[in-house]
């Protein structure tokens, strides 16, 4: 791993290690996903000028109008998607950074992640590619519109807010799959969507701030 990747001083792998211990101590158990969190370089991931603060517990800027969440809202949603067992095919809404991509990568068998704005995709293509993670299939495209033809998906994440998941995303969960996604406008929580065998049960929790869902495709 070169100097960049690994980081020094305020990038380095030791703040990333009080970053992890951070999250235990605002609440985070889930181990595999600290783990996860403890070696991706989240400071590749924001622009060179904010790199220090990339292990503060803020979301950051990334052009676009879009930002990186902070690591407590990247570790509470994959831990939420987890639920404590393996992810098999997973759908993101919402590539942006390609942070929250590569922690799903770590811990799932297929990432496909769709972002809507094609300048911000293709940044974070090059990225991904850069850390060679090889499970994440990326698609410029409306995200509200899915990934249809290699659904159904055991889980779904939605990186911003929207007001009710598109009847376009539950066809494509499975039945014992779960959407994380934040809800709300002014107000947001995090929610959780379960696809039962009797329908669809939401539970809402914690409260948070994301942008909000576009629909459409931006090619520049």
């Amino acid at each position: 791993m070169s100097m960049r990747h690994s980081g020094i001083g305020m990038t380095s792998q030791r703040t990333r290690m009080r970053m992890v211990e951070r999250l235990r101590e605002q609440g985070i158990t889930d181990e595999r996903v600290l783990t996860v969190m403890n070696t991706i370089p989240r400071h590749l991931f924001v622009e060179e000028a904010l790199a220090s603060r990339a292990y503060d517990d803020v979301a950051l800027p990334i052009n676009f109008g879009q930002t990186i969440s902070s690591p407590w809202t990247v570790a509470r949603m994959t831990e939420l998607l987890r639920a404590n067992s393996s992810l098999g095919k997973v759908l993101e809404i919402g590539t942006g950074s390609g942070y929250q991509t590569a922690v799903l990568a770590q811990l799932a068998q297929e990432v496909y992640s769709i972002e809507r704005i094609g300048s911000l995709l293709t940044r974070t293509r090059i990225r991904l590619r850069e850390l060679r993670i090889n499970n994440i299939h990326l698609r410029h495209a409306d995200g509200l519109l899915g990934f249809p033809e290699v659904a159904p998906f055991d889980s779904i994440m939605m990186t911003a807010v929207t007001t009710q998941v598109p009847e376009s995303l539950l066809e494509q969960l499975m039945i014992g799959g779960r959407i994380v996604y934040p809800k709300g406008s002014q107000k947001q929580n995090l929610c959780v969507i379960e696809h039962t065998s009797q329908g669809f049960i939401e539970t809402i929790l914690d409260e948070v701030k994301f942008v909000p869902i576009l629909s459409g495709v931006i090619s520049k």
